[in-house]
């Protein structure tokens, strides 16, 4: 499983290459810093032991050297070294490593053998004081870009989880900090309100308009009614006459649905409505656009299940889709389905348009969903209620024709 990229990972991982990088480039010095002197120390050591012994040698005194250093002259010299050049070397000599100098003087050539000098015990010390050096500064790297990660990460977190939970804008931390995270919160602050206006405004002028179309429509449906009874026996004027009343209705019942939206969600009752029931009612609803058609209108139901939401925006969401798959399909069939916490319209109609499938799913270059745009208020109104509800709208056409619309609910309560 990927792990989760976070921007204090990246700084305390930032800091831990720079450690690396500088403890590398600063190691390469010291290494070569130690080895030269360590060539050169040696090398100082071999010409003071030859200085003392070739003259006590040539006068014929004993020679005494430590165990680990070697004086030869003439013809002790071992054959591997004999015939070397002059000056100092390091050759491997009885299976070791050795550092040599070879020296000439009035009674012939002499060879000076350090097998183990003291300097190369200085130099572990050494190395290993560079080492612990180096996985300390890597360790304070780790604790530094920690610290500062945090110090510079957390006010981030805290302000992102503040414009996300809370109600007001003012109450945001940071606003009173001088540096950019001040100003970040700030212009968060300032950008939240605005949209809070912005929404109250939509809000409030959505009621208004609800409420001024309430009047004539409670008009318009008495009228509707009267006419309806006064051509029972006029087929000619019935039929248009009851066209006008049932219009009047969803006209009615989408203004009642506006009025609900038009208020914050935790503002209104949310009882227990169960969604097989909704759908049962829809589809005995919208029978009579089947009926002089070769369309068949199916229930193919699942395993009910509760949302916590008020019956008539559930019922305008999931009617609104039923009653579009009906006017639009000519022939085929219409089957609405209940698969875990969904609930699915099938269609074989024509399809939807591009553009408007694409406004659905909320794509930004699409074009606005104006007016009906060829789909029905009803398409625009359930993408509404889905959001009011926190339900996803998903919408595709089917590969060979028809369309397929999925409400997901995500404030499921109980099965039944």
């Amino acid at each position: 499983m990927k792990r989760r990229s976070s921007l204090r990972r990246r700084i305390v991982v930032a800091y831990l290459l720079f450690a690396l990088a500088i403890c590398t480039f600063f190691g390469a010095v010291v290494a070569v810093a130690i080895e030269g002197t360590e060539d050169l120390l040696v090398d100082e050591h071999l010409r003071s032991i030859a200085a003392w012994a070739s003259p006590r040698h040539a006068i014929g005194m004993p020679v005494e050297m430590p165990s680990d250093v070697s004086f030869y002259h003439g013809e002790d010299i071992p054959l591997a070294l004999r015939d070397m050049p002059l000056g100092v070397a390091k050759e491997s000599f009885e299976g070791k490593n050795v550092h040599l100098l070879v020296g000439e003087d009035n009674a012939g050539t002499y060879v000076v053998i350090d097998r183990a000098s003291e300097y190369k015990n200085i130099e572990h010390v050494i190395y290993a004081m560079v080492i612990a050096g180096f996985l300390g500064f890597v360790a304070l790297s780790l604790f530094l870009g920690s610290f500062i990660a945090r110090g510079f990460v957390d006010p981030i977190v805290e302000l992102a989880a503040a414009v996300k939970d809370n109600n007001h804008p003012t109450e945001l931390p940071l606003l009173d900090s001088k540096d950019e995270l001040g100003i970040l919160a700030r212009a968060f602050a300032a950008h939240t309100a605005e949209l809070k206006q912005f929404l109250t405004r939509e809000r409030f002028f959505t009621g208004d308009v609800s409420h001024e179309l309430r009047t004539p429509l409670t008009i318009i449906t008495g009228a509707a009614e009267l006419l309806v009874e006064q051509t029972a026996a006029q087929p000619a004027l019935h039929a248009p006459a009851e066209r006008i009343l049932r219009a009047a209705k969803e006209a009615n019942e989408c203004v009642e649905i506006l009025l609900q939206l038009a208020r914050a969600p935790d503002q209104i009752n949310r009882p227990e409505t169960s969604v097989a029931e909704v759908i049962h009612a829809e589809i005995a609803r919208c029978q009579h656009f089947v009926e002089n058609k070769p369309v068949t209108l199916n229930f193919e139901e699942g395993e009910d299940f509760v949302v916590t939401a008020r019956k008539e925006l559930l019922t305008a969401a999931i009617g609104n889709l039923i009653r579009n798959a009906c006017q639009y399909t000519e022939q085929g069939s219409v089957t609405v389905k209940m698969i875990g916490h969904s609930v699915i319209v099938e269609d074989t109609g024509p399809g939807l348009p591009e553009s408007v499938q694409a406004r659905l799913q909320n794509n930004p270059s699409a074009k606005p969903l104006v007016g009906s745009a060829g789909t029905g208020l009803g398409l625009a109104l359930v993408v509404r209620i889905c959001e009011y509800l926190a339900a996803t709208l998903h919408v595709e056409n089917n590969p060979k024709n028809g369309s397929n619309f999925r409400i997901v609910f995500k404030t499921i309560l109980t099965k039944i």
